[in-house]
């Protein structure tokens, strides 16, 4: 039975890997610290193959036993939390990496890396490939993500080549669907949990950026593929059509069948990419990887998840 370690395990994205992983028969040590993600995102998992450890990867790791997977997801990963949490940001990014490359040296462990699109920064390339180097303000509001995320490759890199240890790298595009916290920030649980509460949709600018949007049951299919690859540069990860802000308020409304009008703010920070889609060529032809859900559907599911979590969430937050 592989043991897989799973840094932000208890988050979004990281609960729905630990799935995945124990499904695949893995044995998961889920760490954490909790400061976004949620134990009851992994409550249901508490089996004996699973294991949940309280940690702060910037500090040190120390696990016994062996360790064949490391899959690093921790981070803040919204705007309204990478701008309240700008320090523990920057020290995930760096620290955090660095200690889970450094368990998985001393493992002789695989290492995947969770980066994000947001290392191409504002881009001037539309869609974005895995060449792009991207634009990115190092002294913005949102640099404290964006360049934890590119020190974060870059040491990945620079453990592969140095030590020979072997790495995955996926940068992931904007992923959607149940246990997004309603009080994320992102446009997703923005907007739903607006259009559930028949108040007004809040657009930041003027709603013609572009965003894609992919479900999550397909991200995890794509991360699952790309730890059980030969490829060792960064591989995009998400869905290849994209919609404006502005549209896709339309479509949350329709679809929570809401009568929320949309009103317009100024944007919540400098350097908001105007345009986000990836180029998704190399996951389709090395991974043989491409989403399946579509967009409305899986909008459904996160929906009727919200509805049924509403006022939870709003106790909890």
């Amino acid at each position: 039975m592989p043991r897989t370690v799973v840094a932000g395990g208890a988050g979004f994205i990281g609960s729905h890997l630990c799935e995945r992983l124990l499904a695949e028969g893995h044995e998961v040590v889920c760490v954490d610290n909790f400061v976004t993600g949620c134990a009851e995102n992994v409550s249901h998992l508490r089996d004996n193959h699973f294991e949940i450890v309280k940690h702060d990867i910037t500090k040190r790791i120390e696990l016994e036993g062996p360790v064949d997977y490391v899959m690093h997801l921790a981070s803040p990963a919204s705007p309204v939390d990478f701008l309240n949490l700008p320090i523990q940001t920057l020290k995930v990014g760096s620290l955090g990496t660095h200690n889970t490359l450094g368990l998985a040296k001393a493992k002789g462990a695989r290492f995947l890396l969770a980066s994000t699109s947001e290392v191409y920064g504002d881009p001037d390339i539309h869609p974005q490939p895995e060449s792009y180097p991207g634009k990115v303000n190092p002294v913005g509001l949102r640099s404290v993500y964006d360049e934890a995320k590119r020190f974060a490759e870059a040491i990945t890199m620079a453990y592969h080549r140095f030590h020979r240890l072997d790495t995955r790298i996926a940068r992931i595009f904007n992923t959607y669907g149940p246990r997004m916290r309603l009080s994320d920030g992102r446009v997703v649980p923005n907007f739903i949990g607006q259009a559930l509460r028949g108040v007004p949709l809040t657009v930041y600018g003027d709603g013609r950026q572009t965003r894609s949007f992919c479900y999550v049951d397909d991200l995890v299919e794509g991360l699952w593929r790309l730890l059980n690859s030969d490829v060792d540069t960064p591989v995009n990860l998400g869905a290849a059509f994209e919609f404006t802000v502005e549209e896709f308020a339309h479509l949350i409304i329709r679809l929570v069948g809401s009568d929320s009008e949309i009103i317009y703010k100024p944007l919540l920070t400098e350097d908001d990419p105007r345009a986000r889609r990836p180029d998704t060529t190399k996951a389709e032809t090395l991974l043989g990887w491409s989403p399946r859900v579509p967009l409305e559907e899986g909008l459904r599911r996160t929906i009727e998840w919200f509805r049924s979590r509403l006022s939870v969430e709003e106790r909890a937050y």
